[in-house]
């Protein structure tokens, strides 16, 4: 079970930092990612960091803004969102998944329950 957390309304160029807790103790062994959805539009593919974290990627709209990261001990991976703009606005996912999430060719199979993050201009 994924539970995300920490989103919120903030100004255009401000910061926010996702929080997605898992239960379970084999976190460790999956490959997480965030992705993020206006209503009425796609899912859109966000951010990825492997089991260990030592390989992450993200989307070329957030890449030099966004910081994905993990915490195997805690059960959390993490997004940190920087220079935020209106076009960040959307519910932001956490998802998990045995395999990596690059490439994947369905959706993950675990997703959080989704936090909303608006950016004010």
């Amino acid at each position: 079970q994924l539970q995300a957390s920490g989103g919120g309304l903030v100004q255009a160029g401000g910061s926010l930092t996702l929080s997605c807790a898992a239960s379970g103790r084999t976190f460790s062994s999956y490959s997480m990612g965030w992705f993020r959805q206006v209503p009425g539009k796609e899912r859109e593919y966000v951010a990825y960091i492997s089991w260990g974290g030592g390989s992450t990627d993200y989307a070329d709209s957030v890449k030099g803004r966004f910081t994905i990261s993990r915490d195997n001990a805690k059960n959390t991976v993490y997004l940190q969102m920087n220079s935020l703009t209106p076009e960040d606005t959307a519910i932001y996912y956490c998802a998990a998944d045995l395999v990596p999430l690059i490439g994947l060719k369905r959706p993950p199979n675990y997703w959080g329950q989704g936090t909303l993050v608006t950016v004010s201009s």
